[in-house]
């Protein structure tokens, strides 16, 4: 298990690593989290819904995602409630105080995660576990579900992963083990040090100071890296995106929404050298923009108000006149519609609001969601959404793709205005290409198409090859035979 001295410390990511290097070395590994707190979804072969952060590292170990992998999916609606998502279906919303205490449900998640392990467990073998946040909320030691109750549980050596360049990583690692209870201290086998930056010889001594306090040894200090590209999960890394427009190249805006769900469908993209993509919810940036994107949404409604209070829904409607093309995908889609209507009031309070009128569509949301991977003529992708969207009053169906089984998908006005309840289409070479082609000119010195499937492999060796150098795999492999 691969826990953590508090968020964002490349939990993740070291679990994504090293998901890679025991398929290289001819291990079948698994990931697994038990409880997962996320936007960031994704639905397996299935059709179930689980953490996006599982799914990359199941593509990393070279296995299909399954919802045992991460059993309980907590995905945000407020401050203070969450859907909660078990066994890759939604069963309904709990308010966080009483998603805590527990004894207000009938479910006992605990026995649930468990169970996901132990059928995980006995099909793969290691299986990588990653914790969540900070295993040192000893306010949460009685409900606690996904730490070190998962590790007892397990049986897991713990590495503990601590992130060096915001600071106070010896207070941080020694805090988080002498927080911990007897039994529990005692299944922290390693410490790896995250995120370094300069002259590694400088921590040879804070190393071994480490050691002396914690008496757990340092296992690896892994380097900061910028030039290895891995799906992320936390929307914090949005922070570091790209925020302004750039010359030469087309410039594809994502509006920033409140509640902006699955941004890795914007990851090829990133990546593809003929654009320069970057997230925004300034008027200015979206007016200057080749193409807008309108992501997926958590809460559709909530977010069609706040484009309009911001003045974004107008300015993403002027910027399309004056010749961007407008692409929507799943909430996003919703809100190109006429109207959003909601009189079951799954969302909320709000029966209906006006949509941005770019599609003659419209949605009604409904309860039941929908989650399956799918295939169409421009590759593959996925759904994962709550709400049915039809053509508004007479408009015409026309559909912008056609999915397996017949089905039909979406709304085309034209090749500059579009929507899709398709997650993941962006990953497909072949939909990219149509995407830019009003933009052909600007594109005259751009590189071939990118295979984004291909680099995602690339990148999955090179995250392993980074860690490998700076980690000692020997005491680790030591580590996981002692037992």
């Amino acid at each position: 298990m691969f826990a953590g001295t508090g968020s964002d410390v490349g939990k993740s990511i070291l679990a994504a690593a090293f998901c890679r290097i025991f398929r290289q070395d001819g291990f079948q590994p698994a990931p697994f989290k038990a409880q997962n707190m996320a936007l960031n979804s994704y639905a397996t072969p299935e059709g179930l819904e689980i953490g996006r952060a599982q799914a990359v590292q199941a593509e990393a170990a070279g296995i299909p995602c399954h919802t045992d992998m991460n059993p309980l999916l907590l995905k945000p609606q407020s401050d203070h409630t969450s859907q909660v998502v078990l066994h890759g279906k939604p069963i309904g919303n709990k308010n966080a105080y009483d998603y805590w205490r527990r004894g207000s449900s009938d479910i006992d998640f605990r026995k649930e995660v468990c169970r996901a392990f132990d059928r995980l467990s006995c099909v793969y073998n290691p299986v990588v576990m990653e914790g969540a946040g900070s295993i040192s909320e000893i306010n949460l030691r009685d409900t606690d579900l996904v730490n070190m109750s998962m590790a007892r549980h397990a049986h897991a050596d713990v590495i503990l992963v601590g992130d060096i360049d915001r600071g106070g990583v010896f207070a941080s690692v020694y805090g988080s083990i002498a927080l911990q209870t007897p039994e529990d201290r005692q299944l922290i086998k390693g410490i790896i040090i995250n995120k370094f930056r300069g002259d590694m010889k400088l921590f040879d001594e804070g190393r071994r100071m480490l050691e002396d306090l914690c008496g757990v040894p340092v296992l690896g200090v892994v380097p900061y890296f910028k030039d290895i590209h891995i799906e992320e999960e936390d929307s914090v890394a949005l922070a570091q995106k790209s925020m302004t427009s750039q010359r030469g190249k087309v410039n594809i805006a994502v509006v920033m929404l409140q509640h902006l769900s699955n941004y890795t469908d914007f990851d090829s993209l990133e990546q593809d050298s003929r654009v320069h993509l970057f997230y925004t919810n300034n008027v200015e940036d979206i007016l200057k923009s080749d193409i807008i994107i309108l992501p997926g949404t958590k809460s559709t409604l909530h977010d069609l108000y706040e484009l309009r209070r911001n003045g974004c829904a107008q300015a993403i409607v002027r910027a399309h006149r004056n010749g961007a093309s407008v692409l929507g995908i799943c909430g996003g889609y919703q809100l190109m519609g006429v109207e959003v209507c909601d009189p079951n009031h799954v969302e909320g309070d709000i029966d209906r609001l006006p949509g941005l009128g770019l599609l003659p569509v419209t949605t009604n949301m409904s309860g039941e969601k929908t989650t399956r991977q799918v295939t169409c003529e421009y590759g593959s992708g996925y759904e994962i959404h709550m709400g049915e969207t039809i053509p508004f009053g007479e408009a015409k169906p026309s559909p912008l793709l056609h999915l397996d089984g017949g089905r039909a998908d979406g709304y085309k006005v034209s090749p500059k205005c579009m929507g899709t309840y398709v997650h993941g289409i962006l990953d497909n070479a072949p939909f990219v290409d149509f995407l830019l082609s009003p933009f052909k000119e600007k594109m005259e010195q751009a590189s071939k198409p990118f295979d984004y499937k291909a680099f995602k492999e690339e990148q999955y060796d090179k995250l392993a090859r980074h860690v490998r150098q700076h980690v000692d795999m020997k005491q680790i492999y030591q580590i996981l035979n002692d037992d």
